[in-house]
C-alpha cells in the first residue's frame, strides 16, 4: 500500500519531443527473393546472429562447466560500476555551520515536530494533526503540491523555500516525490527537534494525543523508567519478525516483510525484558489500514470496501533485540535525537521500497549505540482510500529485503564513530546492490547537513551480537499469548469465531496470564519438570519449580518443603507485576478451567477441605505441637496490629494449633507485603511450612472473607487404587497424585483431556 504519494524521480523541465518523418521511398517495390539472391543480400545479418548464438551458447557452457577464470572474464562488464565506486573521503572537523537565512521561522524553536509530504490541499487528518497541543507541524511541498498552500499553525516549505535553505541533500532529491521529507528533518532539527513524529496526511492520532501511545519522555523526571517486554533471541538464525502477530492479527503482514517470512503466523513461545530509556525509533501500529503491501493489498480485496483491521490495543510493547529486525514505515514513527541520523530517506530505490529500507538500515546502525526498536499498540487510525499501487513499485523490496536483513546482521565495521559508520554501512550496501551510488553521495551530504544544523552523533557503545549471550533460563521467560482478532484472508472476511477449545484456551491464559505457578516437586525433577512446565506454562505467567535438590539445567529452584514458605518472599520481589501467586504442590492436580469463577483479589486456600486443614489440641500432644504452638504465639505477639486483630478473630483458643496440609493456596499482589513481612516476623524460628501458611492466612484476612473455590476438590489421605475413578474433570484440583516418570505424565494428560481436549496434542 502507498506510504506517500508514489512516482518517480521528473526533471522541472518538459522535454519536447520531435516526430520521425515519413519519407515517400519508404515502401518500394517488392524484390525477387530466390534463395541464393536472399542469402547474398542478408550474409551480414546471418553472421552477425550466427555470432549471438555461439556467444550465448559459449555463457551457457562456461556457467555450467563451472570455468570460474574464464567466467569472470565475461562478468567483467558488470563489475565496472564497482570499480568505480568510491567511499567520499570527509573532514568531519571542517563543516560550516548553517543557519536559517531565508525563511520567517528563523528564531523559532521547537522541540517536538510532526512531519508530513502534502501533494493536495489540506487533509481533514492533517488539520487534525495540526490541532495536537505541544507538537509543531512541519509541511514539506513537493512539484504536485497546490502553489497557495496554506493552513493555519503549520510551517509549509515550498519547493523554493527548501532550495532556498541551502542544504546539500535538495541536489539529490527528486522534485515530486515524498522522500523531499529528508530537507524537513534537517529544518526541525536546525529548528530544536529532540522528537520527530514521522507521519503523512491520511491518518487521525487516536485520541489526539501522541504521548499516550509513545514513549516521548526518555530522561528526565517524565520519563517511564519501566522495564520493557522484548523479542526472545533464543533462535540465533532468527533475524526478522512480523510484529502484528503480537498485536492480534497473524494473517497480516507489513509491508517489507520478506515473503517468505509470511506463512510464520505462530506466537512467540516466551519473551525476555529490557530496561526501557533508549527505546530511540518507536514504531507505532495503524488501525483501518495498516501498513500492508501491495501483495496482501489486492489478495485480500473482495470489492470496492475499505479495509478497516483492528490491532489489540491492550497488547503491551514490544522491543527488538540485536540480531532482530521488524519493518519500520514513514507514517507513524517516533524518532528520538539520538537516532536523528536515521531518518534519511534514499533516493536511488522506488518511493515504495524508500522508508522500509531506511529503516532496516537504521535498525542495524541503532546496535552500535546501544539503542533498539520498539513496536506499540495502535497509534493511528489511517483511512484506506481504495486505490492500489502496483507490485512494480516495490520492486526493490520484494527483490533486496531478505537478502538485505541478512547483510545486515552479518555486517561489522571497525570504523571508531558513528557517521563513518553510516557512511562505510552505505557504500557496504551500494557494493551490494541494495542501493547505487548516488544513495552513498547523498548519505555523505546528509551527514554533513546534520553537522551543518548543530547535530552531534552519538558516542559508540558495546556492541552485544558479539558477545557470548547469557542462556535464558525459565525464570526469565515472559509469557504473553496475543488475542486473534478478526481478520481478512483473500477477500473473505475472518468472523472472529474460533474453535471451541482454542477459545477456551485463550480464555484461561487471558485470566491465569498474569498468575505465577509455584510448584514443589518431591518427585524425580529429572523425569517431570519438563512436563509440569509444558502441561502449566500453556496457562500461566510462568512456571516456577522447587526442589530439595537444585537442578540448573531443568532451571529447578532449591527449596525445603518444610520451610518452603520462607522461599516466597524471593519470587514475589522477582515478578513484581504478577497478580498473585498460586503455590501447588505435584502430588496435587490443579483443574484450572474450574478456577475461572474465583476471585483473585481474595486468598485461595483448603480451610473447608477437612482432611487437609484441621484444629489440634495441644495438652497431651506430642512436643513437636506444643513447640510449634509455643513458636506461633511468640509471632504473634509480634505481628503488626492489623494481622494480630484478624489472627485473634480467628483463632479463640490458644491451646489449639491450626495445622493445614497446603498443598495449593493462592495469594493476591494486595497480600504479597503481608506475607513478606510475616516470614520476617518469623526469622530464624523453626515453623513448620504446614502450621505457618495457616497462620499467615488467619493472620492476613478473615477466613470468611477467603474465596471458596477449594472448597470442593476431591482431597484424600491416600492414593486411591484406581486412579481413573478417582479423578475428576469437575473440581478444581484433585488430591493426591503421584507421578514419577514420563509414562505417568501421559496417564495424567490423557485424563485431564476430559476438561481441556487441546492436551492430547501433548501426547
Amino acid at each position: 500500500m502507498l506510504v506517500q504519494d508514489s512516482s518517480t524521480p521528473k526533471s522541472p523541465k518538459t522535454q519536447n519531443r520531435t516526430l520521425p518523418t515519413l519519407h515517400s521511398n519508404r515502401f518500394r517495390d517488392p524484390k525477387n527473393l530466390d534463395f541464393s539472391t536472399w542469402v547474398s543480400e542478408n550474409l551480414c545479418k546471418i553472421l552477425t546472429i550466427l555470432f549471438l548464438i555461439a556467444t550465448i551458447a559459449a555463457l551457457f557452457f562456461l556457467r555450467n562447466s563451472g570455468d570460474t577464470a574464464t567466467l569472470l572474464c565475461l562478468q567483467s562488464e558488470q563489475s565496472k560500476h564497482l570499480q568505480t565506486l568510491q567511499l567520499p573521503q570527509i573532514n568531519w572537523n571542517s563543516i560550516p555551520t548553517m543557519s536559517d537565512k531565508s525563511t520567517p521561522f528563523s528564531n523559532f524553536r521547537s522541540e517536538n515536530w510532526i512531519i508530513v509530504s502534502v501533494s493536495n490541499y489540506p487533509s481533514d487528518s492533517l488539520q487534525n494533526l495540526a490541532k495536537i497541543k505541544g507538537w509543531q507541524v512541519l509541511a514539506i511541498g513537493n512539484s504536485k503540491t497546490p502553489k497557495d498552500w496554506s493552513l493555519k499553525g503549520t510551517i509549509y516549505l515550498s519547493l523554493e523555500s527548501q532550495a532556498n535553505l541551502g542544504f546539500r541533500v535538495a541536489d539529490y532529491l527528486p522534485y515530486d516525490s515524498y522522500v523531499r521529507k529528508t530537507i524537513g528533518y534537517l529544518f526541525a532539527i536546525q529548528h530544536g527537534a529532540k522528537k520527530i513524529f514521522d507521519a503523512d496526511d491520511r491518518g487521525d492520532v487516536i485520541d489526539n494525543d501522541i504521548g499516550k501511545h509513545f514513549d516521548v519522555e526518555l530522561v528526565g523526571e517524565s520519563a517511564r523508567q519501566e522495564v520493557i517486554l522484548q523479542y526472545s533471541h533464543e533462535n540465533p538464525n532468527r533475524t526478522v519478525v512480523n510484529p502484528y502477530i503480537h498485536f492480534g492479527q497473524r494473517s497480516v503482514w507489513p509491508r517489507g516483510l520478506p515473503l517468505e517470512n509470511v506463512g510464520e503466523i505462530g506466537h512467540e513461545e516466551f519473551y525476555t525484558e529490557v530496561f526501557g530509556g533508549k527505546q530511540f525509533i518507536q514504531q507505532g501500529i495503524s488501525n483501518g489500514l495498516p501498513d500492508v503491501d501491495s501483495i496482501f493489498y489486492f489478495t485480500r480485496k473482495s470489492g470496492l470496501e475499505t479495509f478497516d483491521i483492528r490491532f489489540d490495543e491492550h497488547a503491551q510493547k514490544v522491543a527488538l533485540p540485536q540480531g532482530l529486525m521488524v519493518p519500520v514505515n514513514s507514517f507513524n514513527t517516533i524518532y528520538h535525537s539520538s537516532a536523528f541520523w536515521g531518518l534519511m530517506l534514499p533516493v536511488s530505490v522506488s518511493t515504495m521500497a524508500s522508508d522500509v529500507l531506511r529503516g532496516y538500515w537504521a535498525q542495524r546502525l541503532l546496535w552500535e549505540i546501544g539503542g533498539y526498536v520498539v513496536v506499540y499498540p495502535p497509534a493511528v487510525h489511517r483511512y484506506d482510500r481504495i486505490e492500489g499501487y502496483p507490485f512494480s513499485e516495490e520492486k526493490d523490496l520484494h527483490v533486496n529485503v531478505g537478502r538485505l536483513i541478512k547483510f545486515l546482521v552479518a555486517w561489522r565495521s571497525g570504523k571508531h564513530a558513528l557517521f563513518e559508520k553510516i557512511l562505510e554501512l552505505s557504500y557496504a550496501m551500494a557494493e551490494e546492490g541494495v542501493w547505487t551510488e548516488k544513495d552513498v553521495k547523498f548519505t555523505a551530504a546528509w551527514l554533513q547537513d546534520l553537522l551543518s544544523v548543530g547535530y552531534q552523533q552519538p558516542r559508540l557503545m558495546s556492541f552485544e551480537l558479539d558477545r557470548p549471550r547469557a542462556n535464558i533460563g525459565h525464570g526469565d521467560w515472559k509469557e504473553f499469548v496475543p488475542q486473534k482478532l478478526p481478520s481478512v484472508h483473500l477477500g473473505v472476511e475472518e468472523i472472529g469465531t474460533v474453535n471451541y477449545e482454542i477459545r477456551n484456551l485463550i480464555r484461561w491464559r487471558k485470566n491465569f496470564g498474569n498468575v505465577v505457578l509455584i510448584l514443589f516437586c518431591s518427585g524425580p525433577v529429572e523425569r517431570t519438570a519438563l512436563e509440569w512446565r509444558l502441561l502449566y506454562g500453556r496457562i500461566f505467567k510462568t512456571v516456577i519449580i522447587l526442589s530439595e535438590q537444585k537442578d540448573v539445567d531443568l532451571a529447578v529452584e532449591e527449596g525445603q518443603l518444610d520451610h518452603v514458605y520462607k522461599h516466597l518472599p524471593k519470587l514475589f520481589a522477582r515478578y513484581t507485576s504478577a497478580e498473585g501467586f498460586l503455590f501447588l504442590q505435584d502430588d496435587t492436580i490443579l483443574n484450572y478451567w474450574n478456577l475461572l469463577q474465583a476471585d483473585k483479589l481474595k486468598l485461595w486456600i483448603t480451610d473447608k477441605v477437612s482432611k487437609s486443614w484441621t484444629t489440634v489440641t495441644i495438652d497431651g500432644n506430642s512436643d513437636w505441637f506444643i513447640k510449634q504452638a509455643d513458636m506461633v504465639k511468640k509471632v504473634v505477639t509480634t505481628m503488626p496490629v492489623h494481622l494480630q486483630v484478624n489472627y485473634k478473630e480467628s483463632v479463640k483458643n490458644d491451646q489449639s494449633l491450626t495445622i493445614c496440609n497446603s498443598e495449593v493456596f493462592y495469594i493476591p499482589r494486595r497480600f504479597v507485603a503481608d506475607f513478606s513481612d510475616l516470614v520476617n516476623l518469623v526469622g530464624d524460628l523453626d515453623i513448620h511450612h504446614k502450621v505457618a501458611i495457616p497462620m499467615f492466612f488467619v493472620a492476613m484476612d478473615l477466613p470468611q472473607n477467603f474465596d471458596s473455590v477449594f472448597n470442593t476438590m476431591i482431597y484424600k489421605q491416600k492414593p486411591p487404587t484406581n486412579s481413573s475413578t478417582f479423578y475428576s474433570a469437575e473440581v478444581p484440583a484433585v488430591h493426591p497424585w503421584n507421578v514419577s516418570s514420563e509414562q505417568d505424565f501421559i496417564k495424567l494428560i490423557r485424563i485431564m483431556a476430559a476438561g481441556d481436549p487441546l492436551l492430547m496434542e501433548l501426547v
